[in-house]
C-alpha cells in the first residue's frame, strides 16, 4: 500500500506537468490577430523556478527538462539550448533553497531574478554564437523584467491555488530525509 505522502509527491509532479503544459497551450493558441509589440513574461520558466526553490522535490531534473524541450519544440526555439539553460538554472535555485527558505521573499525575488537575467542572457549569447535569428533586445530586455515581476503573482498562485509553500526546518520528505 502506497502511504499518503508518496501520493501527494506524484501528484504535485502531474501538476507542475499539467500546469507547464496547459503554458505552453494558451502560448500557442492564437489568442490575437495582430502582432505584439511587447513581449509577454515566460510564465514556464516562473513556474519552472518558483516550484524549484519552495519544494524542491517536486520538479525531478528529468521533468524539468521533458517540460521544457517540450516547449522548445512546440514554440520552434533552438532545441534544448533554453532547456538546458532553465534546467541549469532551477538546479542552482534547489541546491540554495535551504539558505532561501529562512530568508524574506524580496531575497528569493532577488535570487531568482538575478538567475532569470542569467537564463536570457546566456540564451541570447548562445543564439549569437550560433547564429539563431533572435528578437530585437528590446524585446528581450521587456520579457525579462515582466517575467521577474511575474514570479510574485506566479508564486502567490501556487500557494492559494495548489498550496505550494517553503518547507519548514524540521519537515521530512517522503524518503524520511529531513529537508
Amino acid at each position: 500500500m502506497i502511504d499518503q505522502s508518496a501520493w501527494h509527491l506524484w501528484g504535485m509532479r502531474a501538476a507542475y506537468l499539467g500546469l507547464g503544459l496547459a503554458i505552453v497551450v494558451l502560448q500557442l493558441t492564437p489568442l490575437e490577430f495582430t502582432p505584439r509589440r511587447f513581449a509577454l513574461p515566460d510564465f514556464l520558466i516562473c513556474l519552472t523556478l518558483v516550484w524549484a526553490v519552495r519544494r524542491p522535490e517536486y520538479v525531478p531534473a528529468l521533468a524539468i527538462a521533458v517540460m521544457l524541450l517540450l516547449a522548445d519544440f512546440l514554440l520552434m526555439r533552438p532545441p534544448g539550448l533554453l532547456a538546458a539553460l532553465v534546467l541549469g538554472g532551477a538546479e542552482f535555485l534547489k541546491a540554495q533553497s535551504r539558505g532561501l527558505r529562512d530568508q524574506p521573499f524580496v531575497m528569493e525575488w532577488l535570487s531568482v531574478g538575478i538567475v532569470i537575467t542569467g537564463i536570457f542572457i546566456a540564451f541570447r549569447l548562445f543564439a549569437a554564437i550560433f547564429v539563431v535569428p533572435q528578437a530585437p533586445l528590446t524585446l528581450t530586455l521587456i520579457q525579462i523584467v515582466g517575467t521577474i515581476l511575474a514570479y510574485p503573482l506566479v508564486s502567490l498562485l501556487s500557494f492559494v491555488v495548489l498550496g505550494l509553500r517553503k518547507s519548514t526546518p524540521g519537515e521530512v520528505d517522503t524518503l524520511g530525509r529531513r529537508t
